[in-house]
């Protein structure tokens, strides 16, 4: 805890179980300091800061081919835009890497980087074999397959485009500080609250989230932006999902058309626009465990 207090410069307390007399107890303690903080957080006022400050955490989960074809791609050309503008774009779900790492790691701008890429997916893999489980026997799911997703390397395919096209310029651990500009890559699992709240915790301000089926995820911290490239699902679902990214496969809007709506979302969304699951009140919270999982 004070490591993280040196680090961050941020107030903070501590509530132990054991040490304040039982849960009842040590939730009322912890309330009480919570009220205590919100009122002294009441007092800072808004500053400006450059676009180059932004980092945003990219995710996809419900998906179905129109994310490795339109969803996914907008926030590639989201990703790019943002790597032009001196700022910090996340790709995670290194599972969700499987069968297109070799991609990746071309783009890598350093041996060190391209190794690190090959060195997560294949100990997940491996991890996995341990325990007699095959990674490809549960990926993709039920759903991706409802949707019309075939194998994990279509999934794969369609994820890595969150990425765009610029150099991979280093790889985090779970839920680690990212420091680099540019685009990154966070070792998270496939499950989207544990990823996206890896990705908080490493500092995105703001999560852009890729769903064909119709996930409706939120955060309690960072919002949430929700795209979809299916037009049914976001006829269906215009109540959880911000963005319809299906012009980029049925027109008349071109992909830098869209990339410069999305950007201007983003930024909104960053002065403080509330997104869908936030006006819903709707969030999903989930941390990895130490041992890696799908």
């Amino acid at each position: 805890v004070d490591a993280i207090r040196e680090r961050t410069n941020k107030p903070m307390e501590t509530f132990i179980i054991q040490e304040n007399g039982g849960t009842i107890t040590t939730i009322e303690r912890a309330v009480r300091a919570g009220r205590k903080m919100a009122q002294e957080a009441s007092k800072l006022q808004r500053e400006e800061f450059p676009i180059s400050e932004l980092i945003v955490g990219t995710e996809c989960g419900g998906s179905d081919p129109t994310s490795g074809l339109a969803s996914n791609v907008l926030i590639g050309e989201l990703s790019d835009r943002l790597v032009a503008l001196g700022a910090t774009s996340i790709l995670s779900e290194t599972t969700e890497f499987i069968g297109a790492e070799h991609i990746l790691a071309k783009r890598a701008k350093t041996p060190e980087i391209k190794e690190r890429i090959y060195e997560i997916v294949h100990r997940y893999e491996k991890a996995l074999q341990l325990v007699g489980e095959e990674v490809r026997d549960g990926n993709p799911s039920p759903g991706n397959i409802a949707g019309g997703i075939t194998t994990l390397e279509e999934k794969s395919l369609g994820c890595i485009h969150k990425g765009g096209h610029t150099e991979v310029t280093a790889v985090y651990d779970y839920g680690k500080q990212v420091e680099e500009k540019g685009l990154v890559i966070m070792d998270t699992p496939g499950n989207d609250p544990s990823s996206v709240a890896g990705m908080v915790a490493g500092g995105a301000q703001v999560i852009v989230f890729s769903t064909g089926r119709g996930t409706p995820t939120g955060n309690p911290i960072s919002p949430v932006i929700k795209i979809t490239g299916n037009k049914i699902t976001f006829a269906n679902m215009s109540d959880n999902i911000d963005i319809d990214a299906s012009p980029v496969i049925y027109g008349p809007q071109t992909l830098k058309e869209l990339g410069e709506e999305f950007l201007q979302e983003l930024v909104e969304v960053a002065n403080g626009k509330q997104t869908k699951a936030e006006t819903l009140g709707y969030t999903e919270m989930a941390i990895a465990r130490l041992c890696n999982y799908v």
